[in-house]
């Protein structure tokens, strides 16, 4: 029988190759060979991954941007449109080259944001699938926006009266909504909702589309219902096998390799008590002003207690954390990082509390290993994964912003103490935590479902 062949791509961002990756490494573990395709900014940055296994290979191309896109400089919306025309070319010449080989592609399987690859997939009478990186019922919102409800969710207004309720998902209220959702969005990304509603209607052009998602059934039964007309397969979470089921502890998180190694923050963790530790990350993108970086100093300082802070390199213009005003206070009391791998500080005992902007992979993260959180969404997804983590998951606390927008160090204080006094928040981490670990295993949900799509 011909061997199964996925081409596999992804936009390259550090949340988008994380979760693609483990999804690769999954497939090749069921004896399928992967193609990932991917920019040449990406590749070069995934050099580590490389020995991955004998059963990937890598193809990449130029989007224009080989020395990294920037967020905040350079033109969202032409970057896009850049990597439309030269990723729909290397799709194309991968999958000839394929075939010319002897190796041809069976299926191809795209991420959020990617439309094109469908398109790309039609043409040449390949299947496709996606693979969603968000929750379900993220993606059961934009579906139900696009068909009926939109009226409803851009009148939305600032009256803390106002919800509504989608088929499926819990009621939501507009800080809960996807950021690209509301009129005040930032016009450099003005391009996303158009795009996303792109993406639902080429799946939309398809009978009963299979959409692969990152999650598990245990977590969002309801939400992996909620779209009658697409059949939604859970097969997370996607996260590296040494940190879920322990069946391979050399898989462990790519980019380890990226940025500048804080070495001894493991040693620093090893140092603290079991469940003492508050650990503060808002992800690869977000880029928190400085009056808020502030807010959180002192909510850290007020606290008390120990913190492992990651602060990226590229957050700091001029040294910018050395004038933080309570700088002294908080490496007193705790540590500031440029980096770390965050999947083995969310696995250290002495670990107590996430403080996270609840990005998909982080909040997966917190789910897996058990960590109960504080949610400090930003934007895209972001504001729906903690509504989900405060009042369906009930596994952590919601920060309220004050008038002008910004989370107050008291407030951050208020969210922490409570997080880490309330045991039965810890309690329904634990749970989630097996849950997930249930959901790979041999006998699983995601596991037989993975299984089951591609055979």
């Amino acid at each position: 029988m011909e061997r199964r062949h996925v081409l596999l791509v992804t936009i390259p961002a550090l949340g988008h190759i994380n979760p693609a990756l483990q999804f690769a490494k999954r497939l090749i573990n069921m004896g399928i060979h992967v193609t990932f395709v991917t920019s040449v900014y990406a590749r070069r940055r995934m050099a580590a991954a490389a020995h991955v296994n004998n059963g990937l290979t890598f193809t990449s191309f130029s989007d224009g941007y080989d020395d990294g896109f920037k967020p905040g400089t350079d033109d969202a919306k032409k970057y896009m449109v850049e990597i439309r025309s030269q990723g729909s070319k290397a799709l194309r010449d991968t999958i000839a080259a394929a075939a010319e080989q002897g190796r041809p592609i069976t299926r191809l399987v795209y991420t959020l944001l990617l439309p094109w690859a469908a398109e790309v997939a039609r043409e040449v009478h390949l299947p496709s699938a996606l693979l969603w990186i968000q929750p379900a019922t993220v993606l059961a919102v934009y579906y139900h926006c696009f068909h009926g409800y939109g009226d409803e969710i851009s009148s939305c207004s600032d009256d803390p009266s106002w919800k509504i309720q989608i088929p499926g998902i819990t009621t939501l209220a507009k800080r809960d909504l996807p950021s690209f959702m509301l009129p005040n969005t930032s016009e450099i990304y003005n391009f996303t909702l158009p795009l996303f509603k792109e993406q639902v209607d080429t799946l939309d052009a398809e009978t009963k589309p299979k959409v692969l998602v990152n999650t598990f059934d245990a977590l969002e039964c309801d939400a992996l219902r909620a779209i009658a007309a697409y059949d939604l397969i859970s097969v997370g979470p996607l996260i590296p096998s040494a940190f879920l089921d322990g069946q391979d502890p050399s898989d462990t998180s790519f980019g380890g390799d990226l940025f500048k190694k804080a070495d001894d923050y493991l040693e620093w963790l090893n140092s603290k008590p079991q469940s003492s530790v508050i650990y503060v990350s808002f992800g690869s993108l977000l880029r928190l002003a400085k009056p808020q970086m502030e807010e959180i100093g002192k909510g850290l300082v007020e606290a008390n207690r120990p913190f492992l802070w990651v602060i990226r390199a590229s957050e700091v213009e001029e040294k910018e954390e050395e004038t933080l005003s309570c700088l002294k206070e908080l490496e007193r009391i705790g540590k500031i990082i440029p980096w770390c791998s965050q999947l083995e500080v969310l696995t250290h005992p002495s670990l107590g509390c996430f403080v996270t902007h609840c990005g998909w992979n982080s909040t997966l993260e917190s789910l897996s290993c058990g960590v109960p959180v504080v949610a400090f969404p930003g934007w895209t997804d972001q504001g729906t994964n903690a509504k989900l983590i405060e009042d369906v998951w009930r596994s952590g606390v919601r920060v309220r912003v004050n008038g002008e927008g910004v989370v107050e160090g008291g407030e951050l204080r208020r969210c922490i103490e409570e997080v880490m006094g309330d045991i039965q928040l810890r309690d329904n981490a634990v749970k989630w935590k097996a849950l997930a670990r249930e959901a790979v295993g041999e006998n699983g949900s995601s596991y037989k479902n993975l299984k089951a799509f591609f055979n």
